[in-house]
């Protein structure tokens, strides 16, 4: 239950790329019994749990969610924009929040019937305001992010915005309340990074400033049950996914694998030959190098409203990788982070 509530709360947040500092006070207040809490310039949020300071391992989530902009004002109070990483059929009767001086509530639109694909251009959003007031409210650039309902489903699955990636910021709270009690060699820094969905800039600046050892990244992945991404086996329920390819470090993935196995965690593998779209890309070739993973959690619906997940797979993210880490020895790094 502790997790559920504590997703719905981030979930329903709004903290679009760059704008990450709106979840500090929540991080902060949630995050701050494991360590220190800070934030950086980048708006990076930071939790440093204190090991026996043999080693650094830095375990990465995504805070910033997909957003839209506002384009132009429109007469009678209807609003054009533009979005990021949002599917724009997805969008069409949604409710959104426009971040002015003050949140407008708005619904979004198509401008008139049409017989193509939806995109962007043919959606508006209608405030209910004069074009005269909502100027005095909203400018050109300001933000726009879904409002979103956090619906519980059956069989421990819930729905709502933001799962991508605030599902991977409570396996990293599940991370650290098993660490809670437990000595382990290296230090674990979480961070929950800024801008992932528009280049993973917060997993740069972060990576280098903290130089770790190891950085495991965590996100969201397509679920493969029906209606899902055919080109892997990835279901919903069955545990975390870990990925394979030149991204990831392959003895830390077998390793995290073995661990599973060890202490009958479930899990899945997915691989992924090239970029993998994830803060792991910018992790992995910051200052010298660093070992690399990629653990994800399984969703479906990914990028609209309604991205869906079980709540046992966010829990049993969290819990593998705390047991990954609690087994990282500073005797054994050396010959485990070598190729």
């Amino acid at each position: 239950m502790e997790n559920k509530e504590l997703l719905k709360e981030l979930s329903l947040a709004h903290a679009p790329s760059s704008r990450e500092d709106k979840l500090y006070a929540l991080i902060k207040e949630k995050f701050s019994a494991f360590g220190e809490v800070t934030i950086d310039s980048m708006n990076n949020i930071i939790i440093h749990k204190e090991g026996n300071a043999r080693g650094k391992v830095m375990v990465m989530a995504h805070a910033d969610e997909i957003f839209l902009l506002v384009t132009e004002i429109l007469n009678n109070g209807v609003v054009k924009f533009k979005g990021v990483g949002v599917d724009p059929k997805s969008l069409v009767a949604q409710e959104v929040i426009i971040h002015g001086t003050k949140d407008i509530l708005g619904i979004i639109n198509i401008v008139k019937d049409i017989n193509k694909a939806v995109t962007s251009n043919d959606l508006i959003i209608d405030t209910g305001y004069s074009k005269e007031n909502l100027e005095k409210i909203i400018k050109i650039g300001d933000f726009i992010t879904i409002k979103g309902k956090f619906v519980e489903l059956l069989n421990s699955n819930v729905a709502c915005k933001t799962i991508d990636n605030r599902g991977s910021i409570v396996a990293m709270y599940q991370c650290a309340k098993e660490l809670q009690n437990i000595q382990h060699d290296l230090d674990v820094y979480f961070v929950c990074s800024c801008q992932e969905e528009v280049g993973h800039r917060g997993a740069k600046i972060a990576t280098y400033n903290l130089n770790p050892d190891i950085g495991i990244a965590i996100d969201t992945t397509f679920d493969s049950g029906e209606l899902g991404a055919k080109d892997r086996e990835n279901i919903i329920g069955n545990g975390p996914v870990i990925c394979h390819g030149p991204n990831l470090h392959h003895k830390l993935n077998k390793k995290i694998m073995f661990i599973g196995d060890k202490y009958g965690i479930p899990y899945g593998v997915e691989v992924e030959p090239g970029n993998t779209g994830t803060d792991a890309w910018d992790i992995q070739v910051s200052r010298k190098g660093v070992p690399s993973m990629l653990v994800s959690i399984p969703i479906k619906h990914m990028h609209t409203p309604v991205e869906l997940v079980n709540i046992n797979d966010i829990k049993n993210t969290g819990k593998i990788i705390a047991r990954f880490i609690e087994n990282l020895k500073e005797d054994e790094l050396e010959e485990l982070l070598c190729f």
